[in-house]
């Protein structure tokens, strides 16, 4: 009998872990997919950040491939999902998060993917009632429908109150080992964990696209709103999670590193944006994001006195920042830090 491929689309998450498992215990030759969007970096933070320098860094994905000894494919997407994220059918969530939209893309790529390397069918780690937009009962059927998938995308923890698949009915898979879990409650998941011997994996409730996050959405929407448009590139949604982000005035804002792993960070980025630091003290590395041009002297004062608000020298009389133009021309200012009172809440993205 021939062995049946799938593709399983690995997020790195547990659901996605143990629906692969279930299917490499039925006997089929399962490969992941991993979509790369730019919005789930996971790892890339943690590596930043001073305070998290203790937590691990890995990419979940590749680890659950490793876990399951599956090979694992990341596909980069990220200028095919741009539209996805810009012009969602049906909408975003809570948030900048075009879940619903985002799954069917996907599985219409992973059906691509079947078709160019012969694989029989798809599996996802989806849980009926699990998520708000994606994971519904009437919804689920839609992602179905929309990717063009139909029957050809398994959905292993809760096939069983699904309608049955086609490898279901050519008995590739057997239905009766297939599972009918339901709801947003993870125990289940946990459960099946530890008897299949999974006693490492990424937090169950969790999720790694930056789109689901209310502070980052906020970012994200205060980005197009200056641009008067909705683009980004791939530079642009990586600084919004890099920082404190600051808008003093409607044409300009401040990206402050918020320890010296962010400082670092941010000093890559030193020959595209004007930047600043107090030379007289510590003190954070600031970036201004701003159209060339449009920035006055007084707005540069207001940077630098902003600049020295959040660096050592916070509560001296006087603070010198240098400010760096593109072409690295430093221009240094003596200015009083800004006070608490002169830094309105509403200027914090």
């Amino acid at each position: 009998m021939t062995q049946r491929k799938a593709a399983a689309l690995i997020s790195g998450g547990l659901d996605s872990l143990l629906a692969a498992k279930l299917m490499l215990d039925q006997g089929i030759h399962v490969e992941g997919i991993n979509f790369y969007t730019g919005f789930c970096v996971e790892g890339h933070t943690h590596a930043i950040r001073n305070k998290d320098k203790n937590k691990e860094k890995r990419n979940n994905a590749l680890w659950v491939a490793e876990q399951l000894g599956i090979k694992l494919h990341i596909v980069d997407i990220i200028e095919e999902y741009k539209d996805v994220v810009i012009n969602p059918k049906h909408g975003y969530g809570a948030n900048l998060n075009p879940c619903l939209d985002c799954k069917g893309f996907m599985v219409r790529k992973a059906l691509e993917w079947i078709q160019q390397h012969d694989f029989d069918f798809i599996v996802t780690g989806e849980v009926v009632g699990q998520r708000p937009m994606s994971q519904r009962k009437d919804t689920m059927p839609v992602i179905a429908r929309e990717s063009g998938a139909r029957d050809l995308l398994l959905r292993p923890l809760c096939a069983r109150i699904l309608p049955e698949t086609l490898p279901e009915r050519e008995g590739w898979v057997d239905r009766n080992k297939l599972l009918d879990f339901s709801g947003r409650n993870r125990k289940p998941q946990m459960a099946l964990a530890n008897q299949l011997g999974f006693n490492d994996y990424a937090q169950p409730a969790g999720g790694c696209c930056f789109l689901t996050d209310a502070n980052y959405s906020r970012k994200l929407a205060d980005l197009w709103q200056v641009r008067g448009e909705k683009r980004y590139e791939i530079d642009d949604i990586m600084l919004l999670k890099v920082g404190r982000h600051v808008r003093p005035r409607p044409h300009f804002k401040l990206i402050i590193g918020r320890d010296d792993g962010e400082n670092n960070f941010l000093r890559g980025y030193r020959n595209r944006f004007v930047h600043m630091h107090a030379s007289s003290h510590r003190g954070p590395l600031v970036l201004l994001d701003a159209e060339s041009g449009t920035v006055s002297e007084n707005d540069l004062l207001l940077a630098a006195r902003l600049t020295a608000r959040f660096g050592k020298g916070r509560t001296d009389d006087e603070v010198t920042v240098s400010i760096h133009d593109l072409s690295d021309m430093v221009t240094e200012y003596k200015v009083a830090p800004l006070h608490p009172d002169e830094l309105p809440q509403e200027w914090y993205l």
